[in-house]
């Protein structure tokens, strides 16, 4: 199966909720968030591992209420494939509003055709400020 073929089922999972399948197209040793700096964003904590995908996309559908979400462009190259998307969504804590436009989504796959590494390239700053009480 082709990268670009298991991140539309990735995504499609995603909008159905389907956390399953979402895992079991990651690699047992997968780095998500890898390279991320912490931030009051539960859903951008660096974790390791499936449990530790696991904990950051359940953070991800417990923490915020998403209005919109509409990926733009896949741009694929050896073993990546990096996804532009527009997002708002409502931090659930806070009420706060998130709007991105152009944000991105950085996927690297390993040679069984899994995610071995995963990351967002968002405004940190808006979604730190969006996550945090004052």
């Amino acid at each position: 199966m082709s990268n670009m073929k298991v991140l539309q089922e990735i995504y499609h999972a995603f909008g159905t909720g389907d956390l399953p399948a979402i895992l079991e197209r990651l690699s047992e040793s997968v780095e998500w968030e890898y390279g991320s700096t912490p931030c009051a964003a539960s859903w951008l904590e660096r974790r390791t591992g499936k449990d530790g995908a696991q904990a950051g996309l359940v953070a991800t559908f417990t923490s915020m209420e998403v209005k919109s979400f509409v990926p733009k462009a896949f741009i694929e190259g050896e073993g990546v494939i990096v996804v532009l998307f527009d997002t708002e969504f409502v931090v659930k804590a806070t009420g706060k509003t998130v709007k991105e436009v152009d944000a991105a989504h950085i996927w690297r796959f390993d040679g069984q055709g899994k995610v071995a590494q995963f990351r967002h390239r968002v405004d940190t700053l808006q979604q730190h400020n969006a996550s945090s009480a004052s």
